[in-house]
């Protein structure tokens, strides 16, 4: 069985899922609020939050596309969601430390992993950063668990990253089935992917990372967990109905808290890999089930054949399995019609 430690939480190969509220950036430059949406994620069930720290000038190049609908350069656009540094970050990881909730954090350069160090028990490592092999190593060098995401990732180049993880030591390891397409068309997920990658790696634990639009009842999720995803990760906003970033689709409070019951409904339904028969079936099990019974009067001395014979509720009789050792017996006494047969009606 497959098993690591997050924090104070261990995550296994079966378990139900450990789920991270993905707040990245969508507090939009406010403590305030990047602290309320930890509470609220806490709250809503969550066992981790996670930020993303990076900085626009180490993460885009002055003239870097955007691959998604935007008018801006990526550079342009990470700009304005990167005034958190080393203080920020602190301060949230002792706000969710207070709210029970593990903190995360992606860095995007060395000096972001030197700060987070202390902060995170794990690394997450983002899609786009699979081949960033200086990166890579530099996170392994902490020893620390890692969660890479692997959105636009062939197979060739998830198992280059993990066979370097593991030159540097690092073999707690899950890999996040992943789409790098904001939003994910439900068509697009491919949640079987989950399995493939559980196949391809047997020594990584496997999770996903959703950038759908949540659907109502939190349906595709909960399907992720039931294919095996032992960490799920998405998007986390306040408010759906906000434009820019990531809240388009993000789950609110509302969303996580489906899920989680979902799987607090789920996980109890799942039971074991086992076949018995239960004690609140016993009663249900002897009187549905059927005895042999007489389908016509059989007067004393008659030998039994087929026709004087059918299978009726409840089952307190000759187990309708034996029907056939009844038949060739002779009544010990008159039997009437209707009849449940036990064996000392005959001789």
């Amino acid at each position: 069985m497959k098993e690591i430690r997050i924090g104070d939480r261990i995550v296994r190969e079966g378990d139900r899922p450990f789920i991270i509220a993905e707040i990245g950036v969508n507090y939009e430059n406010s403590l305030a609020m990047a602290e309320r949406m930890i509470l609220e994620a806490a709250k809503a069930g969550a066992d981790a939050v996670k930020f993303q720290s990076y900085k626009a000038e180490t993460l885009a190049a002055a003239e870097s596309p955007a691959y998604w609908q935007e008018n801006r350069t990526q550079r342009e656009f990470f700009k304005m969601y990167d005034s958190f540094g080393p203080n920020e970050y602190r301060y949230l990881a002792e706000v969710a430390r207070r709210s029970n909730v593990v903190f995360l954090s992606t860095p995007f350069d060395k000096e972001a992993v030197d700060y987070l160090e202390p902060l995170v028990p794990a690394f997450k490592v983002a899609s786009a950063d699979i081949t960033n092999v200086d990166l890579l190593r530099y996170i392994a060098s902490k020893g620390k668990p890692v969660l890479l995401s692997t959105g636009a990732s062939t197979l060739s180049e998830i198992s280059g990253a993990v066979e370097l993880l593991n030159e540097y030591g690092v073999t707690e390891i899950v890999l996040l089935h992943c789409i790098l397409h904001y939003p994910t068309d439900y068509g697009e997920a491919n949640l079987r992917s989950i399995q493939y990658l559980a196949k391809a790696f047997p020594d990584c634990l496997v999770g996903y990372s959703d950038h759908t639009k949540p659907d109502k009842g939190m349906a595709l999720l909960t399907a992720a967990a039931l294919l095996g995803a032992s960490v799920i990760e998405k998007h986390f906003t306040l408010d759906k109905s906000k434009s820019g970033n990531d809240h388009y689709h993000a789950m609110d409070p509302a969303d996580l808290r489906c899920f989680v019951d979902n799987l607090v409904v789920v996980w109890k339904a799942l039971g074991r890999e086992t076949r018995e028969v239960l004690g609140s079936e016993i009663s249900a099990r002897r009187l549905a089930r059927r005895s042999v019974v007489s389908a016509e009067t059989i007067p004393r001395g008659t030998r039994i054949g087929p026709q004087h014979l059918t299978c009726k509720r409840p089952g307190t009789g000759i187990d309708a399995r034996l029907i056939d050792l009844v038949i060739g017996r002779v009544a010990a006494d008159d039997i009437a019609k209707d009849t449940i047969l036990q064996w000392d009606m005959f001789v």
